[in-house]
C-alpha cells in the first residue's frame, strides 16, 4: 500500500472556490491538494451552457492526468449545474459537485421567504428551478442574479479597495419586505460569495441566516475519499492558474495563508476571446 497522500484537484472559474477549499482542507486533512483556477476564462456566469462544458472538459483533459487527482471537487455553481455529467460519463474518478442550498433553505425559513444570492448564469439554469419546484415550491423565493458580486470578491482577495456601497447594492434584491413576510434565509450560491460574507452582513437592512454550502460539500467529499492516515509530512498545496495575469502579492500572501503556499500557471486561453 502507498503512503502517497491521496491528491484533491478543486476547480473554480476564479478564486471563490477557496471558500471550499478551507472546508476540504479541515475535513482532508492528510491530502494533497491542489487548487486550480481558470482565470483565464472568469467569469463563466453569463457564458453560454456549451461554451462552459467545452472549456471545463478541456481544462480537465488537462490537469486530471498531470495531477492524477482520486477526488475533483468542482467548487463552481455555474460550472455544477451544467457539466457534472458530462464529467462523470469522462472520467472514471468520483466529482463532487457545488450546487444551489435550496433544500436545507426551505427547511431553515421561518418567514417562507429566502432568497437565492447566485450569478446570472446559475439564476437561469434549469438545473436551479427544478431544485426550486422540488424542494421550495411552498415558499416565497427571490433568485438574485448578481452581476458584480464575485469580482468584488476577486477584487478585496487582490488587495484592492471595494467599496461598502458596492455590496450593498449587489443583494439589495434579496431583503424583501412583502404581505408580512421578510426575508430571513439568504443562500451562497455562488462559491465567491463567502468571500464577501462580513461586509455582507455589515450592509444587509436587517439580519439573516447566511447559507454556505462548503461545510456540506466537505463532508460529502469525506465520504468518498474515506479515511486518510495521518502523515507526518503533509505536503503544502498547489494553487494553479490558468493565466496568472493578476497574481498579485497581496493574492500571493492570501493564498499562502490559507495553505497554498506554491503557484503554477497552466496557460490555456479560453476560445471565447
Amino acid at each position: 500500500m502507498s503512503d502517497r497522500a491521496p491528491t484533491v484537484l478543486v476547480f473554480d472559474s476564479g478564486l471563490g472556490g477557496l471558500t471550499v477549499f478551507s472546508e476540504l482542507r479541515t475535513a482532508l486533512s492528510g491530502a494533497r491538494f491542489i487548487y486550480a483556477a481558470d482565470d483565464a476564462g472568469f467569469p463563466y456566469g453569463r457564458r453560454d451552457e456549451n461554451m462552459v462544458i467545452a472549456r471545463v472538459t478541456e481544462v480537465m483533459e488537462r490537469l486530471i492526468p498531470r495531477y492524477q487527482p482520486s477526488l475533483v471537487v468542482i467548487a463552481c455553481n455555474t460550472a455544477s449545474t451544467i457539466v457534472l455529467p458530462v464529467l462523470r460519463e469522462r472520467f472514471a474518478i468520483p466529482f463532487v459537485g457545488t450546487v444551489p442550498a435550496i433544500k436545507p433553505a426551505a427547511a431553515l425559513t421561518k418567514t417562507g421567504r429566502v432568497a437565492i444570492l447566485a450569478t446570472p448564469g446559475t439564476v437561469k439554469r434549469d438545473y436551479t428551478h427544478e431544485l426550486i419546484r422540488s424542494f421550495a415550491a411552498t415558499i416565497e423565493v427571490e433568485l438574485v442574479g448578481a452581476t458584480g458580486l464575485a469580482g468584488l470578491a476577486e477584487a478585496i482577495l487582490r488587495g484592492q479597495p471595494v467599496d461598502d456601497a458596492a455590496i450593498a447594492r449587489e443583494i439589495a434584491p434579496c431583503f424583501v419586505d412583502r404581505d408580512g413576510k421578510r426575508t430571513d434565509v439568504v443562500v451562497l450560491a455562488c462559491t465567491h460569495y463567502p468571500l464577501v460574507l462580513e461586509a455582507m452582513k455589515r450592509v444587509a437592512p436587517w439580519p439573516v441566516t447566511w447559507l454556505d454550502p462548503a461545510p456540506a460539500i466537505a463532508r460529502r467529499a469525506a465520504e468518498l475519499t474515506g479515511p486518510i492516515p495521518p502523515r507526518t509530512v503533509v505536503e503544502d498545496g498547489l494553487a494553479l492558474f490558468t493565466s496568472g495575469a493578476a497574481v498579485t502579492g497581496e493574492l500571493r500572501h492570501a493564498l499562502a495563508i490559507r495553505g497554498l503556499p506554491a503557484i503554477a500557471i497552466e496557460a490555456m486561453p479560453p476560445h471565447w476571446h
